[in-house]
């Protein structure tokens, strides 16, 4: 059988995992951009990401792998490797291998920790970053609540569920929005930015969201997108949400998506709790999409109209992201 979607991983930084899940010493394996790898973080705090595989004779270095100061020692014969996938020792060999002396011999990955996650470049020409990703200060704020974290598997690509934001009429025939979106989306280089002011289903002090289509609210919405990995959203209503998006290939035919929301610590009762509601209605409207992502197909000539929203416009700039 032929692949759904034909077209190859986009580079960028992807989040990889949760820093506070992963300690000093601790060693994972994972699955990402078609590969499998292993993520550790050593002694001193620096977290790694390196293929999985040993070049000595091939054991996963994520299944029994240790760290040993700066280095993981595989499960196999205990050969160690740093975080730049370089051999530093070969603990029972008179003198390092040539194959492996001086080389980098796992490929490996940068990394960097930014919004309470790890995150990996990938290029699959191994070209070094070209763009940085954003701080967002509310997530380093102890103003703000811990992260209230959701994540989804899903069969499709990651330019499929960024094209969401540019479907404008689907809000309306897939979640039911009271009215159509207005605003303006900016792209620039590796960034994408939209304000989009637009009426929401009412959400009652009690956190209810009202779907019935009659009674709604006014919503301002701004969403900075930097690469095809990284959005964060911030939701203006009567109190404030910011969400941040991620979105990591696992192959190039599935995508692991998570979305990641924090509020003000200091709020009314009242504010939390339809605060909450948003929340919900947000992970709701995510799981409507899911199926429709999951079935559909990519129409490289697709019949738009007038009202579809920004979606040409989109796809051009993506295109930027295939090597």
């Amino acid at each position: 059988m032929s692949k759904r979607y034909e077209k190859p991983i986009p580079f960028g930084w992807y989040a990889i995992d949760y820093s506070d899940g992963l300690k000093p010493g601790d060693v994972r394996p994972v699955e990402y951009f078609g590969r499998e790898l292993v993520l550790f973080r050593t002694e001193s705090g620096t977290a790694s990401l390196l293929s999985a595989h040993c070049p000595h004779l091939g054991a996963h270095l994520g299944y029994g792998g240790i760290v040993n100061g700066e280095s993981i020692s595989c499960p196999f014969h205990a050969w160690e490797f740093n975080n730049e996938g370089y051999c530093t020792s070969v603990p029972y060999a008179k003198r390092m291998p040539p194959k492996v002396e001086g080389k980098q011999c796992v490929p490996s990955y940068p990394v960097i920790e930014r919004n309470q996650m790890i995150w990996a470049w990938y290029h699959p020409e191994g070209a070094a970053p070209m763009f940085d990703i954003d701080e967002i200060p509310e997530l380093a704020s102890g103003e703000w609540t811990p992260l209230d974290t959701y994540d989804w598997k899903i069969n499709t690509i990651i330019q499929e569920t960024g094209e969401n934001a540019a479907d404008l009429a689907h809000f309306i025939t897939v979640h039911g929005s009271p009215a159509m979106p207005q605003g303006t989306v900016e792209m620039d280089g590796p960034r994408r930015v939209t304000e989009f002011d637009s009426r929401a289903h009412a959400i009652d002090e009690q956190g209810n969201v009202d779907l019935s289509g009659e009674n709604h609210d006014a919503i301002h919405l701004r969403s900075e997108g930097v690469g095809p990995g990284f959005t964060f959203q911030r939701f203006s209503r009567m109190f404030d949400v910011v969400m941040m998006g991620t979105v990591t290939p696992i192959d190039d035919q599935n995508v692991h998506l998570r979305f990641n929301f924090s509020v003000p610590r200091k709020q009314s009762e009242d504010n939390a709790m339809m605060a909450t509601g948003t929340v919900h209605e947000i992970v709701r409207q995510v799981e409507q999409d899911i199926p429709i992502w999951e079935h559909k197909v990519y129409l490289d000539d697709p019949a738009l109209c007038d009202g579809d929203g920004p979606i040409a416009k989109y796809r051009k700039w993506f295109q930027q992201f295939y090597a």
